[in-house]
């Protein structure tokens, strides 16, 4: 039996709408520490990323669901931290027999500049339910410290 999907044009406009807001909205280029990554742009597949700080050091979560550990590239060079892989399509029959392909597929690169505050001798990264964490440790000494005030 064919199961056949309702056409929908309204939410493919309206999320391109909502992409184009987030993409020119003057908050969306300072997301520090890291710099506004234009390669994602232009690759039809991008990975979802989430990136936060702490006092510790800095987190990065990419989706890659489907992707093993060695797929996935992760390299830091001349400060700037590039992810690639590529999200290969499941099966090998003809696209031909599918009536819907919704999910991206293909080679996908994101590259983020790195604040001088990270010691990327310790980064740490692992992958679990389809999520890739990087732990980007900040160097001890920038770092913040409490300092004891004496009382006389």
């Amino acid at each position: 039996m064919t199961t056949l999907a309702r056409f929908a044009p309204l939410r493919d406009a309206l999320r391109l709408h909502e992409e184009l807001s987030r993409a020119f909205d003057p908050h969306f280029f300072e997301m520090r520490p890291f710099a506004f990554d234009t390669e994602s742009l232009a690759s039809g597949f991008s990975p979802p990323v989430d990136i936060y700080e702490d006092t510790e050091g800095i987190t990065l979560r990419a989706e890659v669901p489907g992707l093993a550990a060695n797929d996935v590239d992760l390299r830091i060079e001349n400060g700037t931290l590039t992810l690639k892989g590529e999200r290969k399509l499941e099966h090998d029959e003809k696209k031909d027999n599918y009536h819907r392909i919704e999910r991206w597929y293909g080679a996908f690169s994101r590259s983020f500049t790195l604040p001088p505050t990270v010691d990327t001798e310790k980064v740490r990264a692992e992958t679990k339910n389809g999520i890739l964490s990087v732990f980007l440790p900040k160097r001890e000494e920038t770092k913040p410290k409490q300092i004891k005030v004496n009382v006389q």
